[in-house]
């Protein structure tokens, strides 16, 4: 099979052990970007990856973001599915009337990135994504959300781990139907839409090119990767992935500390 397209999950996927791009997946993906297109998808929000696709100098290729939920083309959107307020709206005010204490709660809609207060977890996320949020009470953009009807591409929730397992038991009974809630640790709740997944962000690009899922090779480690992995042509799982990603996956290769996607690209292409 001749794959037509490349789908990456970018963190614990194509980075390194110092959250960046090596010199071989730097030079692989510009050795074969010109014959088949290369496509970032992430939790990310677009602007925490346009530096990464400035290094692979694929800037000008589409980005499936917040999981699926924002497909960007020529920087437009061909797709955008938003938690509804009335959810981001519960998340707010069962964080502000929690008698134990608040969490951490990022609000993420397109290109912002609103936290209340610059404490560590938001220290420790621009860290990662070299991107600065900006400062502003969860209330407040609520109320600035409302008269236009927005809601949030992606909301996360950090803190101590009692809090986080008391809000996710609460966010699962009152907005699971209409939620994804992943856990990658005890300190982190990640929320979406139930409408998205990587899988359905990839579908959407891919009918925007005529092209189908058996065309595709995709790469990913995580959870949220299971679906991606599991539905293209070829499905790869870096070493470090999750059992789940790997039970599905038709093809294993190195740790993503070991440039496990670029030695794959060398064998493949």
């Amino acid at each position: 099979m001749t794959y037509k397209i490349l789908f990456t999950d970018i963190d614990g996927t194509l980075l390194n052990a110092e959250r960046d791009l090596s010199a071989l997946t730097v030079n692989e993906i510009k050795r074969i970007k010109n014959d088949i297109p290369v496509i970032l998808v992430s939790a990310r929000m677009p602007k925490q990856m346009y530096h990464l696709q400035e290094k692979l100098d694929v800037s000008r290729s589409p980005l499936v973001c917040y999981n699926g939920a924002l497909v960007l083309v020529d920087e437009q959107s061909i797709h955008s599915t938003e938690i509804p307020l009335d959810t981001v709206k519960h998340i707010v005010n069962y964080n502000e009337n929690n008698p134990e204490g608040k969490f951490h709660i990022s609000l993420f809609n397109t290109n912002s990135w609103y936290v209340e207060s610059y404490d560590r977890w938001a220290k420790r996320e621009e860290n990662n994504t070299r991107i600065s949020p900006e400062i502003k009470p969860n209330r407040a953009v609520v109320d600035e959300w409302e008269p236009l009807q927005k809601g949030a591409h992606k909301i996360t929730c950090m803190g101590d781990a009692h809090l986080i397992e008391k809000a996710y038991r609460n966010f699962s009974k009152h907005l699971g139907d209409g939620l994804h809630l992943y856990r990658s640790k005890d300190t982190y709740i990640e929320i979406a839409s139930k409408e998205v997944s990587k899988l359905t962000g990839i579908q959407k690009l891919l009918a925007h090119y005529n092209l189908s899922l058996e065309q595709a090779i995709a790469f990913g480690d995580n959870y949220n990767d299971t679906e991606m992995i599991a539905a293209v042509g070829h499905g790869v799982a870096v070493a470090n992935a999750r059992d789940e990603v790997k039970a599905v996956a038709d093809a294993l290769t190195a740790h993503h500390k070991e440039d496990g996607v670029a030695k794959y690209i060398q064998k493949v292409f």
